[in-house]
């Protein structure tokens, strides 16, 4: 795609330049902290896991608020984010069902302060924000493969999404999806897959212990469903008018915008894990064939 700026105009391509040099430097920084975070409370579990999705999923419920409605309406964001963080509470205490409950409780209350035409839409942000936070939660309680699971869901997301950018800009070729995001290529989608599917088999042949054709075809629909999540949230944003969600993570838009390929690919996980583990042995589910 021919470049937005004349070519008579060296000055706004070397800005232009600079900003995308200076919005990578964010990201890496942005990336560096929330990374490291994301891991350790994975590894550590319990409270400090309950906590770091409690507050992604009250903050996915705040961006997604002022996406389709308004903050002002403070009962409609106290209603749902409250009943987000009473719905980690109960997680924490092993009370899945409970907390289920409590959310379904939440977006009906919340949708009862939404604006006339918006409380669909209420009704899915608490929907969206709350199985952000349990289903990480569901596949973590499993103290035999939670924190393998969750691992498992990072390198593909990651990979996925690192891969499918570099793929993307060194191959260019056909656009995904032009109108929802006009960057994503069907290279880009394709390199993220193939080496989300590379590294899973080259991490389960240095663990042993798991099946590498079941666990790489995981990849596969794992990293699809990742790319679908972050195409359904930009065909929102698009739908408001919005670029981010927010711009509470310096370098990367808001947190919806960080999660929305993870929260696809651990929805997928964790009801694949659900199907053939049960709600006490979901991880084990998802990653014993």
């Amino acid at each position: 795609m021919a470049a937005s700026a004349p070519v008579s105009d060296p000055g706004h391509t070397g800005t232009d330049a600079r900003a995308r040099t200076g919005n990578l430097a964010l990201r890496l920084a942005s990336a560096a902290v929330l990374a490291p975070l994301a891991l350790g409370t994975a590894f550590v579990g319990g409270w400090a896991f309950a906590l770091f999705w409690t507050l992604a999923a009250v903050a996915v419920f705040w961006e997604w608020t002022a996406l389709v409605a308004d903050r002002r309406y403070r009962l409609l964001v106290f209603s749902g984010a409250g009943a987000v963080a009473a719905a980690g509470l109960l997680a924490d205490r092993g009370r899945m069902v409970a907390a289920a409950l409590v959310l379904a409780l939440g977006a009906l209350a919340a949708a009862v302060f939404a604006p006339r035409g918006r409380r669909l839409w209420i009704l899915g942000g608490v929907g969206y924000a709350g199985s952000m936070l349990l289903t990480p939660m569901i596949l973590r309680s499993d103290p035999a493969y939670g924190f393998f699971a969750i691992l498992f869901l990072f390198v593909v997301v990651w990979t996925t999404d690192v891969l499918g950018y570099v793929g993307g800009r060194a191959c260019g070729g056909p656009r995904l999806a032009p109108a929802i995001s006009p960057n994503k290529t069907w290279a880009g989608a394709a390199s993220g897959t193939l080496g989300a599917m590379a590294v899973t088999a080259i991490g389960v042949h240095v663990l042993g212990g798991f099946d590498i054709p079941a666990l790489v075809t995981l990849a596969l629909v794992l990293s699809i469903a990742a790319q679908l999540g972050d195409l359904m949230e930009s065909r929102i944003k698009r739908q408001f008018g919005a670029k981010d969600a927010s711009r509470l993570i310096p370098g990367h838009g808001g947190v919806m915008d960080r999660l929305d390929g993870f929260w696809a690919a651990a929805l997928t996980g964790c009801l694949i894990g659900l199907a053939r583990g049960g709600l006490d042995a979901a991880a084990r589910g998802l990653l014993v064939w």
